[in-house]
């Protein structure tokens, strides 16, 4: 028997298909750690689901049918609901993901609501072997690329952009500037955007003036800058600004 025959057999679950989703979960993987070493919203994980479901999906398309083909010939088409799936739970999707203050939230979320719909369409098309299949790279993404991600974007060299609010008149600006060399951070850009505002969060006779700058960063780690900066006695609020959209 020619393999050809035996992935029929199996339905569209051979090897040949299981190769082609590592295959998909592979290259996908690399763009993802291009995006993560230059600390972009999308990463890593969100990258390889992305990447993994798509290939699941269109695998269904090509194989999760053939039990409703006689000759060659459609006697209905199922792949008319599977394609308002696809659409449908992308709205869904893009529901979970919040913006705030130019920090992206629950990107990874989504994308794995959308691989979920993938995998239960699988499921549902018969195709049970390529489900469990991703399902278990699932696992791979969301709990080895956690930490590997960490490790990137630690050592990864991106370009971010904050709005750092302090009290004047104590020396924080030569704080924030002596914590960023030592986390080998370059500035690569500095304003002062307001100076002489009133601090409204403190008892009246604790207020002060405040002064915020804008201070655009590059080097490695620079994502987590907000908590960093934001550790600084005197610092009020630390604001990401909006990513490049490269």
């Amino acid at each position: 028997m020619t393999a050809a025959h035996a992935a029929v057999d199996l339905g569209g679950q051979g090897w040949k298909q299981i190769g082609e989703l590592v295959l998909a979960f592979g290259l996908s993987s690399v763009v993802g750690l291009e995006r993560q070493f230059r600390g972009k919203s999308a990463g890593l994980r969100t990258q390889s689901i992305v990447g993994t479901a798509s290939a699941l999906i269109l695998l269904v398309s090509k194989y999760g049918f053939s039990d409703v083909l006689v000759n060659s010939s459609v006697v209905l088409d199922p792949s008319r609901v599977a394609a308002q799936i696809v659409s449908g739970i992308g709205f869904l999707g893009a529901g979970l993901i919040i913006t705030r203050r130019g920090a992206i939230r629950g990107l990874t979320t989504a994308a794995s609501v959308w691989e979920t719909a993938a995998i239960g369409m699988a499921a549902g098309a018969g195709l049970p072997l390529l489900a469990l299949v991703v399902t278990a790279l699932h696992f791979v993404i969301v709990l080895g690329y956690t930490p590997l991600g960490r490790f990137i974007t630690a050592r990864g060299h991106a370009e971010r952009s904050y709005t750092i609010t302090y009290r004047d008149g104590q020396g924080i600006l030569r704080a924030l500037l002596a914590t960023c060399s030592a986390q080998a951070w370059t500035i690569r850009s500095m304003s002062i955007l307001s100076h002489g505002s009133r601090d409204r969060d403190r008892d009246s006779e604790e207020q002060g003036d405040l002064v915020s700058v804008g201070l655009t960063l590059v080097g490695p780690g620079t994502t987590r800058a907000s908590e960093v900066l934001g550790s600084v006695d005197g610092v009020v609020r630390v604001d990401a600004g909006d990513e490049d959209e490269d």
